[in-house]
């Protein structure tokens, strides 16, 4: 225990004997029935992060799960617009159900759910941003979710700390792309995840390159990938390497994400269901 030490674990990040790692778990709505729990993180914003959470659950659901995506990104919420929602969640004194997509029925929750208009700004002070991810935990009523896939903001900072303490995570998937600096920013958000006991289910490069549509060779638009050297000094796996994709951005802003025709995340889904035992 530091000699600083305040007592008040909700607001501190550090690991010592004194902590209890469950302490802090909130409950989920008492009809939500979820069975894993996995969180996609990035160490900064502009990696693609909400667009691998959107692949994973689709390619999940093409698998036969029922998935959810439970939007952290309270400031920068995206995941209604790339599945086409424009309708809005839906509640009760004690309950707030989801929005189901429209082909696979994954089942959405977002701030801009709740909003009057998606283009008003959400302009709150971190606990409340905090508190309101916290609910999305504890109010939504997540039905038979085989996987909840956590769209987190990026960085380490109080959002971040407060899914890590609260939710009970069966792993992350961490974002990244070839740059320099992403790779050292990416240790933060590992280091973080291993501070906080959280598992690590491996890495996902954003952006590697583009292929040519003439003759098929790779180029390294943000310059030669770093991913191997990271997953091999945090002993973590290489889940994806992911090309530009013009076809994805498109689907993204067109609201047809369900649509998309690709298998690049094939092995990382792959991966997540050996690593935790779930099957179809």
């Amino acid at each position: 225990m530091s000699e600083e030490c305040t007592h008040d674990c909700s607001s501190c990040g550090a690991s010592c004997a004194s902590r209890d790692p469950k302490s802090l778990l909130a409950e989920p709505h008492p009809n939500s029935k979820i069975k894993k729990v996995i969180g996609i993180v990035s160490g900064k914003g502009g990696v693609g992060k909400s667009a691998v959470t959107e692949l994973l659950a689709v390619t999940t659901a093409r698998r036969g799960f029922h998935c959810g995506i439970l939007d952290a990104d309270i400031t920068g919420p995206s995941i209604p617009k790339a599945f086409g929602i424009t309708e809005k969640a839906l509640g009760n004194e004690t309950t707030i159900f989801p929005v189901a997509s429209k082909k696979y029925g994954i089942d959405l929750m977002s701030i801009n759910l709740l909003l009057p208009d998606d283009t008003d700004p959400v302009v709150w002070r971190g606990p409340v941003i905090g508190g309101t991810v916290k609910q999305f935990w504890t109010d939504v009523l997540w039905d038979n979710i085989d996987f909840l896939f956590v769209d987190m903001p990026p960085g380490t900072g109080d959002v971040a700390l407060t899914v890590f303490q609260s939710i009970p995570l069966d792993g992350i998937v961490v974002v990244t792309s070839p740059q320099d600096l992403v790779s050292m920013i990416v240790g933060k958000a590992l280091k973080m995840a291993n501070m906080m006991n959280i598992p690590i289910l491996g890495l996902v490069e954003n952006m590697s390159y583009i292929e040519c549509p003439d003759c098929g060779k790779k180029i390294s638009v943000f310059g030669e990938s770093h991913i191997l050297d990271v997953a091999g000094e945090y002993h973590v796996p290489v889940l994806a390497q992911m090309p530009i994709n013009p076809a994805l951005a498109s689907a993204c802003d067109k609201g047809t994400i369900e649509e998309l025709e690709t298998n690049v995340l094939n092995d990382a889904v792959n991966l997540i269901l050996e690593t935790t035992g779930i099957n179809a």
